[in-house]
């Protein structure tokens, strides 16, 4: 029975027993008095970014882990964020979480490891970045011509901005709308990602307007100064610009992550400003060239269609052929007019004659008196002189309408008298005129006419298939006809083509004068 129960303490048993947590405090002050202040070199592994705002993260080497932590307000104003597989140096106190039994460091800064570590990080980025196709050629923009407004993400401050500037003065003004940025530092990757966001949500015809093209300038500096172009945030941003974006960060051999996601990218803010628009001296000077080519291209034109136009025009018939046949029926109808007009008005007296006739007041009334003895030798008187008081009512009804015709037929006859009058005269003043016209005609068309220019010297060969006018339309033996201005002469053809006499020199004639036939 007395194993069952404890007759009383071991020797060296006699130290009290702790609690968890009284134990757990009193290695978090151990730790923290011996490890207040550390730096580590390690690699970054797992990276965590919960809602809270504060990081968690592993260092690690080739034998051992370590947790850390980087609170949301340390966060917040560090420069660089550790990315999985960077390699930093970390700054900070070691401590405990009692919760869970392990200890972790509380990162104060971080800090990569040498610009070896950097460029591991940009080229791990870039890769990341351009997988997502980012980088892509197909998302590049072309610039405008001449923007009429250039939007610069800048430091006011700097040189960069007068640089641009006073280039874009030299080459061709443009108006300017500077967004102020800071271009390093840890708020330079939040400020040029709202600047470009900012110009491309403004809205076109705004009171202030949208710019055509966009400009990110910054002058050289090392890798760490240039690093907020570096940032996803900015390369994002200029991705997803709806506006045409230039590059100028760094100098030539500087190259960032912004160059490979802008439109294009220029080596100087200087060289971005000389992309940006061109040169206006060049484009007068262009435009005054081109000037010149329309003017020459309109001289040419014009000769060109002269020339086309003179030699269609030796096509044409023989003007006296084009209007002899017209000038016939001219004479013709001058002929047939007078006496035309003469018929015509004869016709129209005998009609005028005859319907006067019949219309005369002493012919009705001869008539009427005529129908009255009929009526009487037929008739009783009674009836008969109710007939004829009728036939007098009608009569003295019917007169008013006599006279009136009888004077409307004397007017138009005095009318016909004096037309045809007027057309004996206008027909004597009408052949004259158009004789004269006619005698014009054939005078133009005499100085017009080819003989004149056989006159002076020339000739026309003709063939049986037409005139000649080159030396293969020839062979020897082959008869022509030579055209003369007194007459044709046969004659044939015995070899090629002979040698040029020497020509008498040539007296000069007064050239005919010309006239228009249109």
């Amino acid at each position: 029975m007395s194993e069952l129960f404890d007759d009383g303490p071991e020797p060296g048993d006699n130290a009290p027993a702790l609690s968890i947590s009284d134990l757990s405090r009193a290695v978090k002050r151990s730790i923290e008095d011996g490890f207040g202040h550390v730096r580590v070199r390690g690699e970054v592994g797992r990276v965590s970014r919960p809602r809270s705002g504060h990081i968690y993260l592993d260092l690690k080497d080739d034998k051992a882990v370590l947790n850390a932590v980087i609170w949301k307000g340390v966060a917040a104003r560090l420069r660089t964020l550790p990315e999985e597989g960077m390699e930093v140096i970390a700054t900070g106190k070691l401590t405990t979480f009692p919760g869970g039994s392990r200890y972790q460091l509380i990162i104060d800064d971080i800090a990569p490891a040498g610009v070896g570590a950097l460029m591991a990080m940009l080229e791990k980025r870039r890769e990341k970045l351009a997988a997502e196709g980012l980088f892509n050629a197909d998302r590049k923009q072309p610039l405008p011509f001449l923007p009429e407004v250039i939007g610069v993400v800048t430091s006011p401050s700097g040189a960069v901005i007068r640089d641009i500037l006073h280039r874009l003065r030299d080459r061709f003004p443009r108006k300017v709308l500077v967004w102020p940025v800071a271009v390093q530092g840890e708020r330079c990757a939040p400020e040029v990602a709202n600047a470009i966001r900012g110009f491309n949500a403004l809205t076109p015809g705004g009171a202030l307007p949208r710019p055509d093209l966009l400009i990110v300038a910054r002058g050289g500096g090392s890798l760490e100064d240039l690093w907020g172009f570096n940032e996803e945030a900015v390369v994002r941003a200029a991705a997803e610009s709806a506006i045409p974006l230039i590059s100028a960060v760094g100098h030539e051999t500087d190259t960032t992550l912004i160059d490979h996601a802008a439109d294009r990218r220029a080596p100087t803010p200087t060289a971005a400003a000389e992309m940006a628009v061109p040169v206006r001296s060049e484009l007068l000077g262009a435009l005054a060239a081109f000037e010149d080519r329309r003017v020459q291209a309109t001289t040419r034109l014009l000769r060109d269609r002269g020339e086309r136009l003179r030699a269609a025009s030796r096509l044409l018939p023989r003007p006296e052929v084009m209007v002899a046949e017209r000038a016939q029926r001219l004479d013709a109808a001058v002929a047939r007019l007078p006496g035309a007009l003469e018929r015509a008005a004869q016709r129209k007296r005998i009609a005028l004659g005859r319907v006067a006739e019949r219309l005369s007041p002493a012919r009705l009334q001869g008539q009427v008196s005529a129908r009255r003895a009929t009526v009487q030798a037929l008739q009783p008187e009674r009836a008969l002189r109710r007939h004829l008081d009728l036939l007098a009512e009608r009569l003295d009804r019917l007169k008013p309408r006599a006279d009136l015709l009888a004077r409307q037929t004397v007017q138009p006859g005095r009318e016909l008298n004096q037309l045809s009058h007027r057309l004996s005269h206008a027909a004597a003043r009408l052949l004259p005129e158009r004789s004269r016209q006619l005698s014009a005609l054939g005078r133009t068309l005499e100085t017009l006419s080819y003989r004149n220019t056989l006159a002076r010297g020339y000739a026309v060969i003709r063939a049986e298939d037409g005139l000649v006018t080159r030396q293969d339309q020839l062979s020897p033996g082959q008869a022509v006809s030579i055209v003369l201005s007194d007459g044709d002469v046969g004659a044939t053809i015995n070899g090629g083509p002979a040698a040029k006499p020497k020509r008498p020199p040539r007296k000069s004639t007064p050239k005919p004068e010309q006239g228009s036939l249109f």
